[in-house]
């Protein structure tokens, strides 16, 4: 591997934003960024969540990712606009939350949504032909009700996740589980009803959150700037035809006062 700088990462806090719905794009360039941010050994990270949710396995593979790195790296999280279901699970890595108090949160819990058309293809004059293995190979098709039976399959997977959601909530803000349930049935709430729920540590902006997160690893909050990681598209990948060519870009960009740097490996 080739560096062609190392930047002193020991006294610098990253900083990995996630904005936008939580799914399996978002999971892979999170899970990259946190592998960079061990690898580098910084002492904090400044997590900014803005994030309405997205899929459950996804969130719970960040959140994991965010406790295997907590072990070595101190974590804050901070809410923009919006952090709710699946941004609310992925702060529970963190080991502080910091919310704006107009913050958006909130909606812990789980939906399946499905859409019945049959009404419509009978109008229309279209039916389907179904051949299937089981009984319930087909739970979830347009063209048809659910079953009792299939209403309970689904309801069952549902409470799992959700059991699942509650318990996190429970382990990350240390209050017990019939707590957690009394608010968390779907409803929203501002990160300023969050912190007298116990959701949220303490309210403030991202600044703050960074200041917090100098002064737990005993940096000088005024001299210590945040590297920002996140997955770019190299200005060399669109010039050049590297596809085969042997060159691998790292596509994180580390930037401190405006000034991107760039690394490369071969």
């Amino acid at each position: 591997m080739i560096w062609p700088f190392r930047p002193s990462t020991s006294k610098q806090i990253a900083r990995i934003e996630i904005s936008g719905p939580i799914f399996s794009e978002t999971r892979k360039k999170v899970l990259k960024a946190l592998d960079f941010v061990e690898r580098k050994k910084f002492p904090a990270l400044l997590l900014r969540i803005d994030s309405p949710g997205g899929t459950v396995g996804d969130s719970q593979e960040i959140y994991s990712a965010l406790m295997r790195l907590r072990k070595k790296t101190k974590i804050i999280a901070s809410f923009g606009n919006i952090s709710a279901s699946g941004g609310i699970y992925v702060a529970m890595g963190a080991d502080h939350i910091v919310a704006n108090p107009g913050t958006i949160t909130g909606s812990i819990g789980v939906i399946l949504r499905g859409n019945n058309l049959e009404r419509l293809l009978e109008k229309i004059g279209i039916s389907f032909k179904v051949i299937k293995s089981g009984p319930y190979k087909d739970i979830l098709s347009f063209d048809r009700q659910l079953s009792p039976e299939e209403e309970d399959i689904l309801q069952n997977l549902i409470d799992s996740s959700y059991n699942q959601f509650v318990e996190t909530v429970s382990l990350g803000r240390k209050l017990p589980l019939e707590t957690v349930k009394e608010f968390a049935d779907g409803r929203i709430f501002t990160g300023e009803q969050a912190l007298s729920l116990g959701v949220v540590d303490s309210l403030g902006a991202e600044e703050d959150a960074r200041i917090l997160a100098a002064k737990l690893v005993g940096l000088d909050p005024d001299k210590t700037k945040c590297y920002k990681i996140e997955e770019q598209q190299p200005l060399l990948k669109k010039l050049l035809p590297l596809r085969g060519s042997g060159l691998e870009l790292l596509t994180f960009e580390l930037s401190t006062s405006g000034q991107p740097l760039w690394f490369y490996r071969c």
